[in-house]
């Protein structure tokens, strides 16, 4: 039996089995979805601007050609195996049970917050879309939050097939229109119909003089930050109809997409403001700058919904990020690690209800908790998002280890020389981890490596001090047997 057409055992009483429903533009949807990347072009281009100026594009160029490194590793495990569990399962493979529940304790740390990051998200815009448009300067963000929250809840709830097509709707409009926006820059441009008299120059890809290598890489590092969740197909290993093909395409398209869209359109915004000093500074100063762009470029309209692009983006992230979450926990429910209620799946829509409304439970918890503390929801987002990406970057490091030595052993039928493309994908998520940590950042930021590395030595005690850990994931491996399940086999 091959891995195509593995069905899970449930081992919850009453359970039934996920279902292969996704096509492949249904599995790339969740790695699209999963980066937000009309969202992330709204809030990350900022950064690099204020470090590198002008060449804050090259940060995107660099930061595509690192991912892509990160990503060869995803795509070789994708490519063997195909779990619901994701990581937990690929690297619970190679690298051992242990380390197995290891990487699934730290997703969990990442898909604890990923959701009502999103969420956070399209409060933020529907905030800023009711001022812009002139409804109101002062909507209270709850309110907005427990809305998405439930729209975000009832979507995750009727099926990943749905999920899917929700995620490739509402990210085709955002990117639809965000491109236009993008071409319309590049066409005035052009064509020297612009406010400040700029043009089109490629020194926006050179670095510029005085610049030291290490603030270009530092600037790059938010360009990764962009790509967090360009691996969220791996989650519907079981779901997707022929996952080792469809998946490893679905990261390849992601990644190669991301590089062209975010290059393009942090160029744009680049180009847009200008690349002389005082365009620097427009942009380098600006809340939101391709809200900016748009009101210089094509009028306030535009920029208005430009707000509902972003959001839609942001659903389409929140969506991805409560498909993997319930796929973990449901996972991990199946091989005994969390209560084993988690692994109920509807009958009529093959989704692991209990695992959503578990997720969605968590994911209102933050959300009351800073709209009770009054915390700004740009503030919230982007507390919860830092605590993501932290444990996102541990996981990347563990996969590439993984991969690593799944090339080694002479079992991905890959030469033995391409174990140097994981070394390079772990030393760029160990840098990216590092530029996050070491300056130390300003308070509040600064106690967020603290609570990732409470997470991260809570569950190395719990896998060193249970052994029954290690054996449950084991046997929910097929890892003790003489051979492994179909469900992990090549």
């Amino acid at each position: 039996m091959t891995s195509e057409s593995w069905q899970a055992t449930p081992t919850a009483p009453g359970a039934g089995s996920l279902r292969r429903q996704l096509g492949f533009w249904g599995t790339a949807s969740l790695c699209v979805g999963g980066m937000a990347p009309t969202l992330a072009m709204s809030v990350t281009g900022v950064q690099p601007a204020r470090i590198i100026g002008r060449a804050a594009p090259l940060a995107y160029v660099i930061a595509a050609i690192g991912i892509a490194l990160v990503g060869y590793s995803f795509v070789r495990l994708s490519e063997r195996f195909a779990h619901a569990g994701s990581v937990y399962a690929y690297i619970g493979s190679t690298l051992g049970p242990r380390a197995g529940f290891f990487a699934g304790w730290m997703l969990m740390c990442t898909y604890i917050v990923f959701p009502p990051v999103s969420v956070l998200g399209m409060a933020v815009f529907a905030q800023a879309f009711a001022a812009h448009a002139g409804i109101s300067e002062s909507v209270d963000w709850l309110p907005l939050a427990l809305v998405s929250w439930v729209l975000t809840g009832v979507l995750a709830y009727r099926g990943i097939k749905l999920t899917a097509r929700s995620i490739i709707v509402v990210e085709v409009v955002s990117l639809v229109f965000i491109g236009a926006i993008v071409a319309i820059v590049f066409v005035k441009l052009g064509l020297g119909s612009v406010p400040a008299h700029q043009g089109i120059t490629t020194d926006v890809f050179r670095i510029p003089a005085g610049t030291s290598l290490s603030a270009v890489a530092l600037a790059a590092t938010f360009g990764f930050l962009s790509y967090g969740g360009f691996e969220s197909s791996m989650s519907v290993g079981e779901e997707s109809e022929v996952p080792r093909r469809m998946i490893p395409r679905s990261i390849v398209v992601a990644v190669a997409f991301g590089g062209v869209f975010y290059t393009a359109c942090i160029a744009a915004q680049t180009l847009g403001f200008g690349t002389d000093d005082a365009g620097i500074r427009r942009f380098a100063s600006s809340g939101a700058p391709l809200g900016d762009l748009a009101r210089m470029y094509t009028g306030k309209v535009t920029a208005d919904l430009l707000d509902v692009a972003a959001l839609l983006s942001a659903l389409g992230a929140g969506l991805a990020g409560v498909a993997v979450a319930s796929r973990t926990l449901f996972a991990l429910a199946r091989d005994g690690l969390l209560p084993r209620r988690l692994a109920g799946v509807s009958s009529d829509t093959a989704t692991p209800v209990v695992a959503v409304a578990v997720s969605m439970a968590v994911t209102v918890v933050p959300l009351v908790a800073f709209g009770i503390g009054s915390t700004r929801a740009i503030d919230a987002f982007f507390y919860l998002a830092t605590v993501g990406i932290l444990s996102l970057f541990v996981l990347y490091m563990l996969t590439g280890l993984s991969a690593l030595k799944l090339v080694l052993i002479g079992r991905s039928g890959a030469p033995l020389w391409q174990g140097a493309v994981p070394v390079a994908g772990i030393a760029v998520a160990g840098y990216v981890l590092y530029r996050n940590i070491v300056p130390v950042p300003a308070y509040p930021f600064n106690l967020f490596p603290y609570i990732v590395g409470a997470w991260l030595v809570l569950g190395a005690l719990l896998v060193l001090a249970v052994p029954a850990i290690a054996g449950r994931v084991s046997r929910g491996l097929g890892l003790a047997q003489e051979a492994p399940p179909a469900a992990l086999a090549a």
